[in-house]
C-alpha cells in the first residue's frame, strides 16, 4: 500500500515525495504531494487533486499544469506527461508549445465563430462600399451600436437564441419602434452574411424573434410641412440677410433637400442651373447621379448675393470652414415660431402644384428628385425635363415672393 507523505515532510532530493510508482487505489487513500517519476506529480488535497509534470528547459524549472483529479485519471495523466516529454525532448518548452496551440485553437473558433460584435463589423465592412458616405450618412452602424451591441455585441453568434435578439429589442420595440426595425433589418443582414460566408449562425434567429416581439400598430408621422399657403409669409420673414436665411430661403425656392442645399457651392452654378452632385443626392450608392435644377431669377439673384460673402460655399456656418447645419436652420424657424420643417418645403410646393395644376404629374416629381416609371422605362425616357421645370419654378418663387 502506498504510503502517504505531507507537504511538508522530509525526505529525499524532491523533499519527501513518495517515490514509488503511483496506483489508482494508492491515490485515493494518500494526501500531500505524490510523485509517480519522470517527473509527474499529484498534488492531493480533500477529496480531489492537480496533475503537475516538472521539468527544466534551458536550465529553468518549470511546473506545468495537466489537469484536476479525479477527472484526469492516472492514465491519462501519465499519457499526457508523455507526449510533453516528447515535446521537451526535441528541445522546446512544452509550456511554450501548449500556449501556442490555444491560441491557434482560439483564433480558429473565432474565425469560425465570431461574436455579435465582430460578425457586425465584418458585415459593415464588406457592405460599406454600397452604403452612402460610406456608411456614416445614414448611420447604418447607430441601431446596433445603441441598443443591440452594449448587451450582446459579446456572445458568440452560434450561442444567441430568438429570446436574446428579443429581450434587447423589447424595451425599444413600441416605444422607438422605427429605430427597432432598423435593428432587425441591420440584424438579419449580419445573420444573412454570416451564414454565407461559413459561420454558425441563422437569420432564422432574427426573424423568430420579430415574431416574438408582436404586431405594433405604428402609424408614422410625417415631417410637419408648411401649408404653402403660408409660404410667401413665411419667406418674408427670411430676409434678414442672415446665412440661415438665405438657406432656407434657397431650399424653398429650389425644392432640394437639405443636404444638397447646405453643400451648395459656386462652382455647382452654371448660368441658372444649379447641378448638386450624386454624394449630397440622397438613395443608394452607385444609383443616384447628379441632378440639374433650374433656378428662377429670384433664386440666381439670391445665389449672387451669398457669393459676396463666400467665394466658395453659398451658405457657410460660423466658423466658415464648413456647411451650415441641420440644427441652425431648424432653430432660425424657431425664432419665427414656424412649426414646420425644412424639409417639409418640399411637400409645400409639391401640395402647391396638385392644387393649382402647375404641371404634369412626371414634372412635379422630377421637380422633387423623384424617380419616375418602372425601371426598363427609365431606361429610356432619360430626359430630367429640365425645359418643362424651369416655368414651373419660375411661377413658384414669383409666389413666394408675392406675386
Amino acid at each position: 500500500m502506498l504510503s502517504q507523505c505531507s507537504a511538508g515532510s522530509p525526505g529525499g532530493p524532491d523533499g519527501g515525495l513518495m517515490r514509488n510508482k503511483l496506483t489508482n487505489i494508492g491515490i485515493k487513500r494518500a494526501t500531500g504531494k505524490l510523485f509517480d517519476g519522470a517527473g509527474l506529480h499529484l498534488i492531493r488535497s480533500g477529496d480531489g487533486g492537480k496533475w503537475i509534470f516538472r521539468y527544466s528547459h534551458l536550465k529553468r524549472r518549470r511546473e506545468m499544469g495537466l489537469g484536476s483529479w479525479p477527472t484526469i485519471g492516472l492514465a491519462a495523466a501519465r499519457a499526457s506527461r508523455d507526449r510533453w516529454a516528447l515535446v521537451l525532448a526535441s528541445g522546446r518548452d512544452p509550456i511554450a508549445v501548449r500556449q501556442a496551440e490555444r491560441d491557434a485553437e482560439m483564433q480558429e473558433r473565432d474565425r469560425r465563430d465570431p461574436t455579435l460584435a465582430e460578425l457586425t463589423a465584418e458585415t459593415f465592412e464588406a457592405r460599406q462600399a454600397t452604403l452612402r458616405g460610406g456608411g456614416k450618412r445614414g448611420r447604418w452602424l447607430s441601431p446596433l451600436e445603441g441598443h443591440v451591441l452594449p448587451k450582446i455585441g459579446g456572445r458568440r453568434v452560434s450561442t444567441l437564441l430568438p429570446a436574446d435578439v428579443r429581450d434587447v429589442l423589447k424595451p425599444i420595440w413600441r416605444e422607438k419602434h422605427p429605430t427597432a426595425i432598423k435593428a432587425i433589418q441591420r440584424l438579419r443582414l449580419v445573420f444573412q452574411h454570416g451564414q454565407l460566408v461559413g459561420h454558425k449562425c441563422d437569420p432564422l434567429t432574427v426573424d423568430s424573434a420579430q415574431r416574438m416581439l408582436g404586431q405594433v400598430e405604428h402609424v408614422a408621422k410625417p415631417i410637419k410641412s408648411t401649408p404653402w399657403q403660408d409660404m410667401p409669409a413665411l419667406y418674408a420673414k427670411l430676409d434678414d440677410g442672415a446665412s440661415t436665411s438665405m438657406c432656407l430661403r434657397w431650399a424653398m425656392l429650389t425644392a432640394v433637400r437639405l443636404d444638397g442645399c447646405r453643400g451648395a457651392r459656386a462652382v455647382e452654378i452654371d448660368g441658372d442651373v444649379w447641378t448638386v452632385p450624386a454624394d449630397r443626392v440622397k438613395g443608394r450608392q452607385g444609383k443616384v447621379t447628379d441632378f440639374r435644377v433650374p433656378l428662377a431669377p429670384l433664386a440666381v439673384d439670391l445665389a449672387h448675393e451669398a457669393l459676396t460673402r463666400s467665394a466658395s460655399l453659398l451658405f457657410p456656418g460660423q466658423t466658415g470652414r464648413g456647411p451650415i447645419t441641420d440644427r441652425a436652420l431648424e432653430l432660425c424657424l424657431d425664432r419665427h415660431n414656424e412649426p414646420g420643417r425644412p424639409h417639409g418645403f418640399r411637400s409645400s410646393i409639391r401640395s402647391w402644384i396638385q392644387d393649382t395644376q402647375a404641371c404634369s404629374f412626371d414634372v412635379a416629381e422630377t421637380i422633387l428628385g423623384h424617380t419616375v416609371g418602372a425601371k426598363i422605362e427609365r431606361t429610356y425616357a432619360r430626359s430630367d425635363l429640365l425645359d418643362l421645370r424651369r416655368p414651373v419654378m419660375a411661377r413658384w418663387a414669383e409666389f413666394l415672393a408675392g406675386n
